[in-house]
């Protein structure tokens, strides 16, 4: 899936994936997408979590050369 940007969180541990994925989307319009690449493994509960708690659209993971690419459409 195309996003609007793209936020490179490899190798950062939770919770900075998160906190990173907050901070950019502040700045974006409501519809745009981010798309986070991240190492840390819990990731694939925090952002989901944090999706759903902020009110923005978890649209899904995929695998993206040694790290997981999540995407998330700005609330």
């Amino acid at each position: 899936m195309q996003s609007d940007l793209e936020l490179d969180c490899a190798g950062l541990l939770c919770p900075l994936p998160v906190l990173r994925a907050r901070k950019r989307l502040i700045g974006m319009e409501a519809g745009q997408v981010l798309a986070v690449l991240a190492t840390d493994a819990m990731a694939a509960i925090d952002l989901p979590h944090f999706c759903t708690q902020a009110g923005h659209e978890f649209l899904g993971s995929e695998p993206a050369e040694g790290a997981t690419r999540y995407l998330i459409r700005r609330g």
